[in-house]
């Protein structure tokens, strides 16, 4: 499926910004070297570091959600964690707010350096993780991290994305605008209102940070001026499934044990069996998903939408992204794209300068209302090779199609090959389940015939090839058991590169040097740990990926057992990408069953035949496919390679842990 570029509904910017910063310079940056005459006020373009965050405002509010999560007669609070401009407060100036709503505060830690909450003796908070504090609040901002549900110092359980955790972070957009009620302690209490809050609130975060992010934007939320998610879910079926199969060992009953507090343990025992028969290891869909399926509501979205993913990341996978992104095209949200390399890393640990920079005009045009220009910048950065990057006005590219590639059998029994052309009827090609190799396994033997993959490949490009979007795979395949896995992957056949996405930084290492962004105290240091890339030349490189059970061929939602002897036809979505595909390599399709480290596997162990007559793949390419040694669109046989060609090895992921 293409990604699409619908324009933009919000166009308040357009019209509103001018007047909107000429009040902003005027009630927010009095001390600004720029003065404070009117017509200084109409030129500034970035907030300035003019406050000072050794003397900032450090406190606790517990805020109520209006829910009974543990079910113990009273509403749950949720701790927040507010620093904020002391002269500002002194002045009676309002300020934004740059929120951080996570599960991670105190069981594992955010960012690459594994930072938690610290307080003093009297419980005030002293450490804020990651680099958002020292730098924004000098810059006028207020930064408030919320401990969801059940974490930390809150209240209730954590329900993994559910009506629970999502409320946990929209109660708080609600008490910066006045709308909910905060008290000064975790029961009891005093009262607290957020008058030195304006209201207007950017939600960041990566991973489940980020996930909330997309989940609170989706409620429509008044006062949520943009988001930041970062390697974020927009449906938590896909993130345990896809079409049926199994990514991960264990469910989210796995994950909210993980990052409750230990209070929590003892009262949430309910919310956990809940999450346990919610959420079936057949893969069908239920209830339980459809409240954490935050795509069908992106037509709410009121705020901007900054998103950030690694193309590699085989945690998060980019099929999140690419769903989202296309509900928010369809919504008409305005919104940017950061495409890496890398896999599931934050781009504070592989573009950090120029992300510090870009996130700063982000913020001062969507929550200080400066006129930067940001909004009318290339709309997609993507990294091209280790710490390159191109950009795109409009991500797609303005003329991606859909286009329709067919494997057919080579003059090399068991290898296959690529092109427009339909194989002939009756023409197959068959492959048997081995739930211990991987896509990295099959790539490798793409030019060699081998029991396990079906493999297929064009001959050598004679032109680039870009593909920019999410693709499809459909397949009609006779199983010879009555469970059966698939898994289809595209690979670029020739030399290069990239990030190890498949190391343990997952395409970034850990150096001593520091660097700082922003101003730091005795218990909160602006300075971070220096990274940089971590390269592997490798001979291929698998670029997309998608997987199903057959047993859901007829209903995505529900699966039955299959009759071994009949085809099935089913459609794997393959995640979004934005790949190029160099002149003299070629592109490669593998068709195979389990992929080890990623899915499980079936409970049988089948072979399969697939009728190629009926395969085919819908691929998002910018341009038309060229090869060598035939018009436009043939694919002759690639002579078998003499040698195994050598790639990234898949990571294992152990557990659902969503963290850095």
């Amino acid at each position: 499926m293409l990604l699409r570029r619908r324009k933009p509904r919000i166009h308040w910017a357009r019209h509103l910004v001018p007047a909107v910063t000429a009040l902003v310079a005027a009630t927010l940056l009095p001390l600004s070297p720029l003065g404070t005459s009117p017509a200084h006020a109409a030129t500034v373009r970035e907030s300035r570091p003019v406050y000072s965050y050794d003397d900032a405002i450090r406190e606790s509010v517990w805020v109520d959600t209006k829910l009974d999560g543990d079910a113990d007669g009273r509403t749950d609070r949720v701790a927040v964690d507010i620093v904020r401009p002391r002269e500002a407060a002194r002045q009676g100036r309002k300020v934004p707010v740059i929120m951080d709503a996570s599960p991670y505060y105190s069981c594992c830690g955010r960012g690459n350096e594994s930072q938690t909450k610290t307080y003093d003796a009297n419980g005030k908070p002293v450490l804020f993780p990651l680099f958002y504090d020292n730098y924004f609040v000098p810059r006028g901002y207020a930064t408030v991290l919320v401990d969801l549900a059940g974490t930390n110092r809150s209240d209730g359980c954590v329900d993994v994305g559910g009506r629970s955790d999502i409320q946990s972070a929209k109660a708080v957009v609600d008490w910066l605008n006045g709308r909910a009620t905060g008290y000064s302690a975790a029961s009891g209490g005093k009262p607290v209102k957020a008058s030195w809050s304006n209201g207007r609130t950017g939600m960041i975060g990566k991973s489940y940070d980020g996930t909330i992010a997309n989940g609170v934007a989706a409620t429509g939320v008044k006062g949520l001026k943009t988001i930041v998610p970062i390697g974020a879910i927009s449906s938590w079926y896909d993130y345990y499934f896809a079409k049926g199969a199994a990514l991960f060992g264990s469910g989210p009953d796995g994950l909210a044990y993980r990052v409750e507090s230990d209070a929590a343990h003892g009262r949430c025992a309910a919310v956990q069996k809940r999450l346990v028969d919610g959420a079936p290891r057949s893969g069908d869909w239920t209830g339980l998903w459809s409240a954490r399926d935050y795509v069908p509501d992106a037509r709410k979205v009121r705020a901007s939408v900054f998103a950030v993913h690694g193309m590699q990341d085989l945690n998060v996978r980019t099929k999140h992204l690419g769903q989202w992104w296309n509900a928010l095209a369809d919504a008409g949200v305005e919104r940017k794209i950061w495409l890496s390399q890398a896999g599931h890393v934050d781009p504070f640990d592989f573009r950090r300068g120029t992300w510090v920079k870009t996130l700063h005009r982000w913020f001062d045009h969507y929550l200080l209302g400066i006129d930067n220009g940001i909004e009318r910048t290339p709309m997609a950065d993507i990294e091209r090779a280790p710490d390159q990057w191109s950009t795109d006005r409009v991500w797609p590219p303005s003329g991606t199609r859909q286009t329709t590639l067919r494997p057919a059998p080579g003059t090399t029994p068991g290898v296959g090959v690529l092109g427009t052309e339909r194989a002939r009827p009756g023409a197959t090609a068959a492959f048997t389940d081995d739930p211990r190799l991987s896509e990295s396994d099959w790539a490798a033997d793409i030019d060699r015939p081998t029991a396990a993959k079906a493999g297929f490949s064009t001959p050598p490009l004679t032109k680039d090839l870009r593909l920019s979007g999410s693709g499809t795979v459909t397949v009609t395949a006779t199983p010879s058991t009555s469970s059966a896995h698939l898994s289809a992957v595209l690979v670029d056949l020739g030399p290069d590169t990239i990030r190890d996405y498949g190391g343990a930084g997952e395409g970034i290492v850990t150096l001593d040097d520091r660097t700082c962004w922003g101003s730091s105290t005795a218990g909160d240091s602006a300075c971070f740990k220096v990274t940089a890339a971590d390269t592997e030349a490798v001979e291929q490189t698998v670029f997309s990926r998608g997987w199903a059970d057959l047993g859901h061929h007829a209903d995505a939602r529900k699966g039955r057992p299959l009759t071994p002897g009949k085809p099935y036809t089913i459609t794997l979505d393959l995640a979004a990408t934005d790949h190029v595909v160099p002149a003299g390599h070629r592109l490669g399709l593998i068709i195979a069953g389990t992929d080890a480290g990623l899915l499980e596997p079936p409970t049988t162990t089948p072979r399969l035949t697939l009728d190629l007559n009926r395969t085919s793949a819908r691929l998002p390419l910018a341009g038309s496919l060229r090869t060598e040694g035939a018009a436009p669109g043939a694919a002759p046989s690639p002579s078998p390679s003499s040698e195994r060609l050598r790639g990234i090895r898949t990571p294992h992921i152990e557990s659902p842990l969503p963290l850095r």
